[in-house]
C-alpha cells in the first residue's frame, strides 16, 4: 500500500447479544485485516527445551504480536461483564472460542426462531395505507432472516409471497405483472 495513513482504522462490531450476526463481522473484519488465521489456528507454541533459529523466533514473536492485536480487538468488542469472564484465557483463539460456545445459538433454537420466521412469512400482509416500497423492505426483512437461519429460499418464493399479499388497491398492477412477466423468472429487482 502507498500510504497506510489515508486508510481510516475501521472499528470492530461491538457485541450486541446476536452471537451469529457479530460473529460474521468480527470474522470478515479480523480476515480483512489479516488476523483470521490467529483465530482460527491459533499459535503453535514450541516445547519447552525445543531450541528455535532465528527466522523461527521472528516468526513465532509475529504471530505473538497478532494474537495480542486480535485479543485486543476482541477486549473491545465485548462488555464488562463477559470480558471478565474471558480474562483468564491464554490467547484469542480461547477468548474466541470461548464466547462462541456461549452465545452461539444451538441447533434447536435456530430451528425455534425459523419456525417463528415462517409463521410470520406466511402470514405477511401489506397493510393499508402502507407503501410498497416499505411493505417490500418488510418482506425482505423477514425472507433475509429465514435464509440467514437455513431456509432455502428463492426469489420466486418471495415475489409470490409479495404479489399475493398486496392489498386490493394494487390488484392492476399484479395482473400486468403476472400477463407481462414470466413469474417463475422474475427477480426480487425486476418486481
Amino acid at each position: 500500500m502507498a500510504s497506510d495513513s489515508n486508510f481510516v482504522q475501521a472499528t470492530i462490531p461491538q457485541f450486541d447479544g446476536h452471537y451469529d450476526h457479530w460473529s460474521m463481522l468480527v470474522e470478515n473484519f479480523l480476515r480483512s485485516n489479516e488476523y483470521w488465521p490467529i483465530v482460527e489456528d491459533g499459535i503453535d507454541t514450541p516445547a519447552v527445551g525445543k531450541i528455535l533459529t532465528n527466522a523461527q523466533k521472528i516468526e513465532l514473536e509475529a504471530k505473538k504480536l497478532k494474537d495480542l492485536k486480535v485479543k485486543n480487538y476482541l477486549f473491545q468488542a465485548i462488555d464488562r461483564p463477559i470480558l471478565e469472564t474471558i480474562l483468564y484465557k491464554e490467547n484469542s483463539k480461547d477468548i474466541w472460542d470461548s464466547i462462541k460456545k456461549k452465545y452461539q445459538s444451538t441447533a434447536k433454537v435456530k430451528r425455534t426462531q425459523l419456525q417463528a420466521l415462517i409463521r410470520n412469512f406466511e402470514t405477511l400482509q401489506m397493510k393499508d395505507g402502507e407503501s410498497i416500497i416499505s411493505y417490500c423492505a418488510r418482506t425482505m426483512e423477514i425472507s433475509n432472516k429465514m435464509r440467514f437461519h437455513g431456509e432455502k429460499m428463492t426469489d420466486v418464493t418471495i415475489v409470490d409471497k409479495i404479489l399475493r399479499s398486496l392489498t386490493s388497491k394494487y390488484d392492476y398492477v399484479v395482473f400486468s405483472t403476472e400477463e407481462s412477466k414470466d413469474i417463475d423468472e422474475l427477480s426480487l429487482d425486476e418486481l
